[in-house]
C-alpha cells in the first residue's frame, strides 16, 4: 500500500497483510483511494483538501487522512480504537514524518470535540453492521464537523444518507460504495 499523489507520492506505508478480519480491518486499495481523490479535486466542490481539517473515523491505516495530508490538509485526526489499527496508524505517521493527532476512540460514541471542526471526513466503518450511520450521527452532535464539511463515506452497499445530510454524489468499485455527502 502507498500513498497515491501529493508531497509524499509513492511512499510505501505499513504492510497489512490480509488484514484484520476479527477488527473488520479492510484498507482501502490504492485504486478506490485514487477515485475519492479524484472526486474530491474534479467534483465540482472547490478544494477541499488544501489546508482542510480531516477527520478520518474508523482509520485502519490511517492511509486515507494521510492521503489528504500529503495532498496539503493542514491537520489530520484519526479515530480507531482497534488495536491492529493502533499499531499500523503509529508505524504510518511515523513513515510519514509528520504529525497527526490518534484518538483511541469508538467512533459510534465521540465525545464533545475540544478543538476546532472538521471540513473533511473520510468514513470507512465495517461494512453492513450500520455503523457509518451512528458514527455520523456522534460526530454531528459532538461538534466535529464543521458547517457543510464533506463527508466521504465507504460502505458495502449504497445506502441513502442520513437525516440532515444531503448526498452530492455516489459511485460504485468493486465491492465499495463511496457517497460523497454534505454536512448539515
Amino acid at each position: 500500500m502507498r500513498i497515491i499523489g501529493g508531497q509524499w507520492r509513492g511512499l510505501r506505508l505499513a504492510e497489512v497483510g490480509a488484514g484484520d478480519p476479527a477488527a473488520h480491518l479492510r484498507p482501502t486499495s490504492g485504486r478506490v483511494r485514487e477515485a475519492i481523490f479524484n472526486l474530491l479535486i474534479n467534483g465540482g466542490y472547490g478544494d477541499p483538501v488544501t489546508d482542510a481539517r480531516v477527520l478520518d473515523l474508523f482509520a485502519g491505516t490511517g492511509a486515507l487522512g494521510l492521503e489528504a495530508l500529503s495532498r496539503g490538509a493542514s491537520t489530520l485526526t484519526l479515530v480507531d480504537d482497534g488495536p491492529a489499527a493502533r499499531t499500523l496508524i503509529t508505524k504510518n505517521i511515523a513513515l510519514c514524518r509528520t504529525t497527526a493527532q490518534h484518538l483511541r476512540l469508538n467512533a459510534t460514541r465521540l465525545p464533545p470535540n475540544p478543538g476546532s471542526a472538521h471540513s473533511l471526513v473520510f468514513l470507512d466503518p465495517p461494512y453492513g453492521k450500520g455503523l457509518g450511520e451512528a458514527a455520523l450521527q456522534s460526530a454531528l452532535s459532538g461538534n466535529w464537523l464543521a458547517p457543510e464539511a464533506l463527508v466521504v463515506w465507504e460502505e458495502g452497499t449504497a445506502l441513502p444518507p442520513p437525516p440532515g445530510f444531503d448526498q452530492l454524489d455516489q459511485r460504485r468499485y468493486g465491492d465499495t460504495h463511496v457517497t460523497i455527502l454534505r454536512a448539515p
